[in-house]
């Protein structure tokens, strides 16, 4: 835990109030002794219960069969928040949503997105809908791409065993990333309810098209000869992780929204591990300016950029005249870097906020039903796919970007090596790298 020298007296206070009981998962008899550890504390009129499963999916039916059985609150609310993966695919999904609503009412259960926490992610409600200037503009008319990429300059690290289980699809694409892309395509709620605002999220889900293959690339990382450290392992060479493992350790894929705000916009969805650096943004690239007057190839896009993490900021990059006697121009930026214009703001941590919301009853932060449905009716063609076909990922050396290699005017071809390639629109001048 990163403590700072101000807390650890209150993290010591912390740790006194906790208590540790032992139990099997699938036996009632633990949940009925944790059940009376529980009430030892509920002296009062009023106790709460909240019960955090950061479990092996496995798992999850027992535990919330035994927590149901022996562990309800009986003089306040019990809630159960449930960390992902919430399933592996469409089935198994609806499988444990089926079971966990013979259990338990929808207010009562909390699927927790940690990326639903974070400030840029939830400052999107407010950047959307507190300021005019980008109603009218926030529309197929006025885009052309939206590309949303989460990048992490490390590999498994050891755990390649339960990575190799799910993959950079479903541990990064189907959730905080097309979390992320629901807050940026929704339409309007008629107001800051948890309901009005998941419901649309899921009028956005149900809109996009289900992934094909043909609009995905796929990468597996391999060593640096060159490296130190981790560098130097590719993702095979992991103990943990079958020699003949075909789990991409990065995708990209292309997403079509098909509505009346959207149509023909790519969004285009990125994550990876053991790439060139750590980020996490959002990117949206404008038009080209109608009847361009100036030189051809000075008049770049305009983009906005939520940086997500590290360093968060929104930054506005636009054209301006270069200073001086000469006429022409050169891109900069209106850059809030939170950094510099809120300093010594403490931001909380995502999960912080969560579990307050928990506490709160506030689900606007979390995951519904019907929404992780509609995620993964998308992802599930792919991932079977992926499954069946065993298809031979794009190697992609440790700490490097994924080279795009082919170019086409206004957009760039990415080989699959599956089955064609995926036209993507170059989101900036010329693109190099497919990250």
């Amino acid at each position: 835990m990163k403590i700072k020298p101000d807390e650890k007296e209150k993290v010591e206070q912390f740790w006194k109030v906790h208590s540790y009981i032992a139990g099997s998962y699938d036996k009632v008899e633990g949940f009925q002794n944790l059940n009376k550890e529980i009430e030892k504390s509920e002296s009062g009129t009023q106790a709460n219960r909240l019960f955090y499963l950061a479990l092996p999916p496995s798992v999850f039916a027992p535990v919330t069969s035994n927590i149901k059985a022996a562990c309800m609150g009986k003089k306040g609310w019990t809630r159960v928040i449930v960390e992902k993966p919430f399933g592996k695919d469409l089935a198994s999904s609806e499988a444990l949503s089926s079971h966990l609503s013979a259990l338990f009412c929808e207010n009562q259960l909390y699927r927790i997105d940690h990326y639903l926490g974070k400030e840029m992610v939830q400052n999107l409600m407010i950047l959307r809908f507190g300021n005019r200037v980008w109603g009218p503009i926030w529309n197929r008319d006025s885009i052309a791409a939206v590309q949303l990429t989460f990048k992490e300059p490390f590999g498994t690290q050891g755990r390649g065993g339960y990575f190799d289980e799910f993959g950079i699809i479903r541990d990064v694409l189907q959730n905080h990333v097309l979390q992320m892309l629901t807050l940026v395509a929704m339409e309007k709620p008629a107001s800051t309810s948890a309901e009005d605002i998941r419901n649309e999220k899921v009028k956005v889900l149900k809109s996009i098209s289900k992934l094909t293959m043909e609009d995905s690339v796929l990468g597996q990382y391999v060593g640096d000869p060159n490296g130190t450290g981790d560098a130097k392992d590719g993702y095979l060479d992991d103990p943990t992780v079958p020699k003949d493992s075909s789990t991409p350790t990065f995708a990209c894929c292309v997403l079509y929204i098909k509505n009346e705000r959207w149509d023909g916009v790519p969004f285009i969805v990125k994550g990876g591990k053991a790439l060139n650096e750590r980020k996490a943004e959002i990117r949206i690239q404008f038009r080209d300016v109608p009847g361009d007057i100036f030189v051809p190839g000075m008049i770049q896009r305009n983009e906005l950029v939520i940086r997500v993490q590290p360093n968060e900021a929104v930054y506005f990059k636009m054209m301006t005249k270069t200073p001086g006697m000469s006429f022409s121009a050169e891109e900069t930026e209106l850059d809030l870097t939170y950094g510099s214009r809120y300093k010594g703001v403490v931001m909380p941590e995502a999960y912080e906020r969560l579990i307050l919301d928990v506490f709160a009853g506030n689900q606007m932060h979390f995951v519904r039903t019907d929404e992780l449905s509609e995620a993964w009716r998308i992802f599930t063609p792919l991932l079977h796919r992926i499954e069946r076909e065993r298809p031979s990922c794009i190697p992609y050396v440790y700490g490097r970007s994924v080279v795009v290699p082919t170019y086409m005017e206004g957009s760039v071809v990415v080989p699959t090596g599956i089955a064609g390639a995926v036209v993507v629109p170059y989101m900036y001048g010329r693109v190099s790298s497919c990250t």
